[in-house]
């Protein structure tokens, strides 16, 4: 036996919630309100590299940034990267990186560290014994990223990888949410250097 069930549409809930606000007593926009959602202005990219060039996409969002950059990568070695982190904390973007410390042993990301660093960058290591494995920016409270994609130059270039740039308030402060807390769980993460 097959059950087809039909999902109503937006027009079929406005008839509904005007009877509903008719038998109600005439509340017909707050009983609507309640049945019809606003329309969501989020929005996503999706890039796939290294046919979409996402790295190049970042390496924008981070030009572009006024306010912050939240990092928590695992892998950070790609040099337009490194320059536009650099570039922005000298505007006075807040700046902050959280990775982790066993890829502190590839030489390509203790150099790109360092140069942050240098640079007054604050760098925090994971202290416990699981990987640092996320990959997320969140960039001046209205855009975060995630996906497959950590910031080197093998993500840039060569492997297949997916990078999702969303654009939504809710989801973005969750990604902020998710990073000050680690950047504050002095038991589980310290400053490098």
């Amino acid at each position: 036996m097959s059950h087809n069930h039909r999902i109503p549409g937006s027009k079929t809930l406005t008839v509904v919630a005007c009877l509903l606000a008719f038998w109600a007593g005439g509340k017909a926009a707050a009983v609507q309100e309640a049945l019809v959602p606003e329309r969501s202005t989020a929005s996503a990219e999706v890039l796939y590299s290294p046919e979409d060039r996402p790295a190049d996409r970042l390496v924008s969002l981070y030009n572009g940034a006024q306010k912050s950059i939240y990092l928590a990568i695992y892998g950070l070695t790609y040099p337009p990267i490194i320059k536009a982190l650099v570039a922005a904390h000298k505007r006075g973007v807040d700046v902050r990186v959280i990775t982790d410390r066993q890829k502190l042993e590839d030489t390509n990301q203790r150099t790109g560290l360092e140069t942050l660093r240098l640079a007054g960058i604050p760098i925090k290591v994971n202290r416990h014994d699981g990987l640092m494995h996320i990959k997320q920016a969140v960039i001046d409270d209205r855009v975060n990223t995630s996906g497959s994609m950590n910031q080197t130059s093998s993500a840039a270039r060569y492997n297949d990888e997916r990078l999702d740039i969303v654009h939504d308030a809710s989801s973005t402060q969750r990604a902020k949410d998710k990073f000050l807390k680690m950047w504050a769980d002095h038991g589980r993460f310290e400053d490098w250097r």
